[in-house]
């Protein structure tokens, strides 16, 4: 995507004391910056901290009517009531969100050092605060501490201002931002703007003529019908009981109730309300971005994958890379495919209230993971630490060691044991080196472990997030020899329900059978030693 070097973006958004976040800030990318993170980890309230500081509103109303404690950070909120009730005379906390913009012609007006840092730069700000005209009436209420069960909001206003200092209005701001939330749209029951916008586009003025007309003679026909005339007529004779004038039912045919407010958009002859959850999202998705995108530099998206198959996905995602070409997006997600479609090397992580970002992924392993989208690279960069196999079989046979070891699955300790191709593991790996998490691999020597250890991960070597577990033993080059290796056969045998008379045919069995043997593993009693190299990786 290229950026509008004639609009400003946004470079760096501050955060103080807003919904999840104490005092938090990140930069962005002038293009694209896709945020990803577990659950309440943050990533829609950044949205809206972007929102509400470049347009003063939060879910479309403005931000003084929206006031309450529950804006405010939590833990901040606690430690204010905890202290008044102590007897302490703390000061209110604030919310404080800042937009630095990167330099423009048009943006110079809100260079000042009016920000957190009082560093010269180009930006706006919203700080929520006490407000000193209501001194007299908050002393009061301190005098009564016990009555302080949350922030007395009531005693807050709203100041938005530039670096410069000064007041600002909407129009101050020349950045035009548009925030699209599938899941808030609402479709009107009339003509929404996709219909408007075909009609507008693709109708002579004569053709929408004849539709107005069209329209107004279906309407004057309701009175025509006998079951409205024999309605209105039994109206009429209770004259006098609800008012003196005739009542009768017709349908309005003012120009204020015009064709344009009463047509119902319809895909394939269903209602737009009854289509799949799955296309109203994708379709509430494009027609914000034809409504809106059009003026705004700046896009946010809220998880756009929202009741998507995957082929549908796919189509929305190019479509939002044609829309936005040129913008700033800032997007949210929990897809894996949608991270990696629009490029890993875009991705920040928000975790505990910081974030990292990848923008230092080798190009060969950007373009590995564009190409090959459907590897879940968002379990290895949200697990607190990764285990990764090269097959179903071992990562059975992994769970199976660790809950032998441990008496639970990797999963209650946070540990995502990931199947993905051996080939694929390098690249991982330069996807977990830049978020300095450990990771572990869990792999076959394939018959020559100088090559395919030694040689394949040298680059990685000394690293001390990185542990690769592999056995030296080039005469048991998988999993399945390695395991008859440090097994007797009855074992084996038991554990499988066999009834081999030799190691060579176990082996020769296990190797056809690969997933067959490893579950049977995974739901025995019989106790069993696993490899070397699979215990090093627990």
């Amino acid at each position: 995507m290229r950026s509008l070097a004639v609009n400003a973006m946004l470079s760096k958004i501050y955060i103080e004391n807003f919904k999840g976040f104490g005092t938090f800030e990140f930069d962005l990318d002038g293009t694209l910056n896709i945020v990803v993170g577990n659950n309440e980890s943050g990533k829609s309230s950044i949205l809206e901290a972007i929102s509400l500081v470049l347009t003063k509103r939060l879910g479309g109303r403005q931000i003084e009517s929206e006031l309450t404690a529950h804006l405010f950070n939590k833990d901040v909120v606690a430690a204010y009531v905890a202290a008044v009730q102590a007897g302490a005379r703390p000061p209110l906390p604030r919310i404080l969100i800042e937009a630095f913009l990167t330099d423009s012609e048009a943006v110079r007006g809100l260079r000042g050092s009016n920000n957190h840092s009082k560093t010269d730069a180009i930006g706006v700000k919203l700080e929520i605060a006490f407000n000193d005209d209501y001194a007299d009436e908050y002393t009061a209420l301190l005098a009564k501490p016990g009555e302080i069960k949350t922030l007395p909001t009531e005693y807050y206003g709203v100041q938005w201002c530039s670096f410069a200092g000064g007041t600002i209005t909407p129009r101050s701001i020349p950045v035009g931002l548009s925030y699209i939330d599938a899941t808030t749209i609402r479709l009107q029951s009339g003509t929404d703007f996709y219909l408007q916008n075909i009609i507008s586009s693709g109708l002579e003025p004569k053709e929408r003529a004849a539709l107005s007309v069209a329209y107004r003679n279906l309407k004057e026909q309701f009175s025509d019908q006998p079951a409205i005339k024999g309605i209105n007529a039994k109206l009429t004779q209770r004259k006098g009981a609800i008012t003196d004038k005739d009542l009768a039912i017709t349908v309005d045919v003012s120009q204020r109730s015009n064709w344009e407010s009463n047509l119902v958009p319809h895909l394939d002859d269903l209602p737009f309300q009854f289509i799949g959850k799955g296309e109203q999202s994708a379709l509430k998705i494009m027609l914000a971005l034809d409504r809106q995108a059009g003026d705004a530099h700046v896009i946010l998206i809220e998880e756009p994958e929202n009741h998507l198959s995957f082929a549908s996905m796919q189509k929305l995602i190019q479509k939002i890379e044609d829309k936005c070409a040129g913008k700033q997006i800032i997007i949210t997600t929990h897809s894996a495919y949608v991270l990696n479609r629009l490029g890993l090397e875009k991705t920040i992580l928000l975790h505990s209230g910081t974030t990292t970002s990848i923008n230092k992924l080798p190009p060969d392993t950007e373009k590995y993971f564009k190409k090959l989208s459907g590897y879940d690279t968002l379990r290895i960069i949200l697990a607190d630490r990764s285990i990764l196999v090269e097959g179903p079989s071992d990562e059975l046979i992994l769970q199976k060691a660790y809950f032998d070891r441990h008496g639970r699955l990797p999963s209650a300790d946070g540990v995502d044991v990931v199947n993905v191709r051996g080939l694929s593991f390098p690249r991982f790996l330069d996807i977990t080196r830049q978020l300095k998490k450990p990771i572990t691999i869990v792999t076959d020597n394939d018959g020559d472990y100088a090559k395919n250890i030694t040689e394949k991960y040298k680059a990685y070597a000394g690293d001390p997030g990185i542990t690769i577990c592999a056995d030296d033993d080039d005469d048991a080059p998988t999993l399945e020899p390695q395991m008859a290796k440090c097994n007797t056969l009855g074992a084996m045998n038991k554990a499988l329900g066999t009834a081999y008379a030799d190691k060579d045919a176990l082996v020769k069995y296990m190797s056809a059978n690969k997933t067959e043997w490893a579950l049977r593993v995974l739901e025995t009693a019989e106790p069993l030693t696993f490899p070397d190299y699979v215990q090093r990786a627990l």
